[in-house]
Formats: structure tokens, sequence, C-alpha cells
């Protein structure tokens, strides 16, 4: 097989929990970083990668994505490059406001982008078809560097949503069935034919039956989960 065509193996990481994840709120472009759920996460998963055979971790230059990346190369030791490409969509006025207030602000913008228009971008955003170009664009490119060999893309659940699509031959509009896990390992294959999925969603390093394997006397606590008081 010539060299380029030499499938490129792709640890395809969404970064750790935030606060606004947990709060339901739009992030987009703005630096939030992790909470202490999304920390004890990527400890897990540096873990995780310490097994794996590493040639090259790529990552968004947001705040959140860095924190995940750092951790994943204590795991197997390679440098970090950033790639703005990866960064997640950008979302313009809606960034920093919830589902809700979004709705109650811009009913018909929020139709649009539940109904996943690719022509739609909120002002000073990005449309989902650019945004789509954007990140398959920036995988192809950094896949390509690396024929034969293993990289980590560090990223966010909007570029795992492509990523997914693209090695799926899913269409931008439809609804999504698939999970976008915090600091969950989706594996990929890629040829210059295109993506390939190989597994999904991977989070057993998160589960508590994998805390023996696990386990290290360093790692942050994991915090509990939140329980809502009654009325």
């Amino acid at each position: 097989m010539e060299a380029d065509q030499q499938a490129t193996r792709i640890l395809a990481i969404r970064h750790g929990e935030t606060a606004w994840n947990v709060d339901g709120r739009i992030q987009g472009q703005l630096d939030v970083p992790l909470n202490d759920m999304g920390r004890w996460q990527v400890h897990r998963l540096a873990l995780a990668l310490a097994g794996e055979d590493i040639d090259a971790i790529y990552a968004s230059d947001l705040l959140r994505a860095m924190e995940t990346a750092q951790a994943a190369a204590r795991g197997c030791g390679q440098p970090i490059v950033t790639d703005p490409g990866l960064r997640e969509r950008g979302f313009g006025v809606f960034e920093g406001l919830s589902y809700a207030e979004i709705n109650a602000k811009w009913p018909e913008a929020a139709e649009r982008w539940r109904k996943r228009d690719p022509s739609f971008g909120a002002p000073g955003g990005e449309t989902l078809s650019t945004f789509y170009d954007r990140s398959i664009a920036t995988a192809t490119r950094l896949a390509a560097l690396h024929p034969g060999q293993t990289i980590a893309l560090v990223s966010h659940g909007g570029v795992m949503d492509c990523l997914y699509r693209a090695a799926a031959r899913v269409a931008l509009d439809a609804p999504r069935t698939w999970q976008l896990g915090n600091a969950a390992i989706n594996r990929l294959l890629y040829t210059p034919q295109g993506f390939t999925l190989v597994g999904w969603s991977d989070t057993y390093h998160l589960d508590d039956d994998a805390q023996g394997e696990y386990a290290d006397v360093d790692a942050p606590v994991k915090p509990p989960k939140a329980v809502k008081a009654e009325a």
C-alpha cells in the first residue's frame, strides 16, 4: 500500500465538563474552564490514554479543550499543537446565554437552530454548513499528515458531531441519535477516501467499574452528583 494511502487512526476527544455544560449555557468560542467534574474526567482520560501509542496531539486553543489536551499529553507524553480550526462553532449573539434565554429572545432563530438549518447562523456566528466545512477540512488536513499513525484531536461537542456525520454519511439536518459525552474517546480512521467510524463514545474510563483499573492516589476526588432539593 502506498504510504499516503495508509489509514490514520484518530482518537477524537471532547473536552471535559464545564459549569456551562451543566447549566445549559452556550459556550461557543468563549473561554470557559473545566469544573471539578471536568478535571476529574480528564485525569481519568489521561490514565486511559497512557496505554495508547499516540504520535501527535492536536487541540482547539480554547481553554476547556487545552486543559483536556494537557491531561491527555501527560498520559501519552506528546506535545500539544493547537489549531483554531478545531474550535467550537461560533454562535455569535447566542454565546453566554441559556437555551431558555435564546428561545425567549429570538424564537424564530431558535426554531431554525433546533431544526439544524444548514444555512442558519446566529448573528455574528457561523452557519452550520460553514462550521461543518471548517471542522472537516481541519480534521482532514491534520489526519493527512500522519498516514499509518495515531493522532488525538481534542475539541468540542460540535466538532465531534461533524466528525460522526462525515464518517457515518449522515446529513447535516438529520436529528442526532448519538452521544457527545464529555471526555469520551471516539475512534475513527482516515484515508484519502474520507473518514470511517471504528468506535464511538467510549466512556469506560469514567465508569465506576473502571475505578480499580484507573486508580491513582493523586487523582482528584470525583465530585458527588448534584441532587435537586425538594420544593
